[in-house]
This record gives structure tokens, C-alpha cells and sequence, in this order.
């Protein structure tokens, strides 16, 4: 099962519920655990030790000046500004390629090719016996977050894997979200956290995925967030109180589930609502 935790903003505690919700279910399978927050990934915060990297590479274009009539259809195409024909020459600027290889098929002269180039890496970080943290980490100037975070993915495959998101709608959220089972969406009971969660709930629509709400930060009034839930038809499973006790635990880097028992029981009934939703589905 693949489960992304995601918001429609950060700041949520959507990174805190990805830590707990892995190490709880860590007590009892084998779990990997994905920060899919290529920008600025801090699972790690949760769960220090020394890494193992993996770097991650993409193809970009080559060109050949003896082969290149400088006819332009390669800048034509690429709708990112990466490739740019003059009359004498053609510049390429790889902070803007997208690495989709469409120059290379529309240059009728094949004077493009792809070589490789280094965009970031994947720091893995074995936690215990049944919990590894996979970090996706992109490098500054860089702008393919979704390939860092596939890259992630792809070395973390597990039976049971947890992602968590960067916060927003953008294409790092999708890359991190298309291919779940379930998206748990994680909120704060404000205005502008129900209107960055209406967001998300619009996106999991889209992606056709089951979905369900936690309420952190919780002062006890929390009808703004329900009320839009009911209409939206999303349940909320779990609300987190706000607690100087659990800033506390957190600000140590520490979990919540670890340091108060009965919040344990509260991720895993969590995660039990999560496997029924998702086999309903």
C-alpha cells in the first residue's frame, strides 16, 4: 500500500504525522518511509543518522555544432526557454530543461543527443530492523523535483510505503500522490487552512483517490473544518490538539506517538480506517 500525506500549505504538521504514522506502523511491518519535498526535505529531523546516497542523473541535450543547420525547430519546441537558436550558434540553459527529450526527436538533422546530468540525490537512511527513510534531495538551481522524488520512490519500493508531500498542488505533489492508494490530508482549523484544503480535496477528485482529513493544532473548535469536510464528503479521523506539551516533543524532535502511549493507538487506528477506505475503493 502506498500512502502520501500531503497539504494544501505548509506548516500543516503534515511531516510530523508522516513521522509518527511510519514509526507506529514501523512496531508492527516493514515500512518506508519517502520525503517526497525535494526543496526541503526534514524527515530526517525526526530521524537522524548517517546516509547512504544515491545520486540521482537525467538526460539533457548535446549538441552537435558540426551536424546543426541551425534551423531552430529544437528552440521552437521547447516550451521552457531551454534552447534558444541564433544566427551562428544555439544556447542552451539547463536550469530551464525539463529533460523531456522532444529536442531530440524533432531535430530532422539528429544533432541533438543526451548525456548526463546531475539534478540531486537520495539520502537512505536505515531507522531500525522494519523503518528506512528514503529523503529526496534536488540541487540548488535545479528544477525537477518530480524526477528526485520518482528516483525516491523507486529505491524505497515496499509493500507498505508512506509519502510525504510538499506542501501545495504543484507537479511535486501530483509526482508524489498519482500512484497511492490513499492521500491522508492534513490541516489546520483556520480559514486559510480550509481554503488550501479545499485545494486538495479538488486534486484527490482528480486523481480518483480516496481521501480523508486530520485536524492538527486543534483549539476544539473545529466546525469550519467540518463543515467543509461534510460537504466536500471527506471524513476527519483524527484530530491533534494544540499542546505546549506536544511543541515540546516536537521541537526536541522528538514523536508524539513515542513519548505519549495513547497516541500510538490513535495512529493505528488511524492507519485502520486508511486500509478499510482504500480496500472499499
Amino acid at each position: 500500500m502506498k500512502i502520501t500525506i500531503a497539504s494544501g500549505k505548509g506548516g500543516t504538521g503534515k511531516t510530523m504525522v508522516a513521522a509518527n504514522l511510519a514509526y507506529v506502523l514501523s512496531q508492527h511491518e516493514r515500512v518506508s518511509l519517502v520525503d517526497c519535498d525535494a526543496d526541503e526535505p526534514d524527515l530526517h529531523l525526526y530521524f537522524p543518522g548517517e546516509p547512504r546516497c544515491v545520486p540521482v542523473k537525467t538526460g539533457i541535450p548535446k549538441i552537435d555544432t558540426h551536424a546543426c543547420d541551425l534551423c531552430g525547430e529544437c528552440g521552437t519546441f521547447c516550451r521552457y526557454g531551454a534552447l534558444t537558436v541564433l544566427k551562428d550558434r544555439v544556447l542552451f540553459f539547463s536550469e530551464m530543461c525539463h529533460s523531456c527529450g522532444g529536442c531530440t526527436i524533432v531535430c530532422s538533422r539528429h544533432a541533438i543527443s543526451e548525456e548526463e546530468h546531475a539534478i540531486g540525490s537520495v539520502e537512505i537512511r536505515t531507522i531500525s530492523d522494519t523503518l528506512t527513510l528514503y529523503s529526496g534531495i534536488m540541487d540548488p538551481g535545479q528544477v525537477l523535483a518530480p524526477n528526485i522524488i520518482r528516483a525516491a520512490k523507486e529505491e524505497a519500493a515496499s509493500a507498505l510505503m508512506i509519502c510525504d508531500a510538499a506542501p501545495g498542488i504543484a507537479c511535486p505533489v501530483i509526482e508524489a500522490s498519482a500512484d497511492a492508494d490513499f492521500i491522508l490530508l492534513v490541516t489546520e482549523p483556520t480559514p486559510f487552512g480550509v481554503a488550501n484544503l479545499s485545494q486538495m480535496a479538488e486534486l484527490t477528485r482528480m486523481l480518483k483517490i480516496p481521501a480523508a482529513v486530520v485536524i492538527n493544532r486543534s483549539f476544539g473548535d473545529d466546525e469550519l473544518v467540518h463543515a467543509f469536510c461534510r460537504d466536500a464528503d471527506l471524513p476527519v479521523w483524527l484530530t491533534i490538539p494544540f499542546s505546549r506539551e506536544f511543541a515540546a516533543v516536537q521541537n526536541a524532535g522528538g514523536l508524539i506517538s513515542r513519548a505519549f502511549p495513547e497516541w500510538e493507538k490513535a495512529f493505528l487506528d488511524l492507519y485502520a480506517g486508511i486500509c478499510s477506505r482504500g480496500d472499499a475503493s
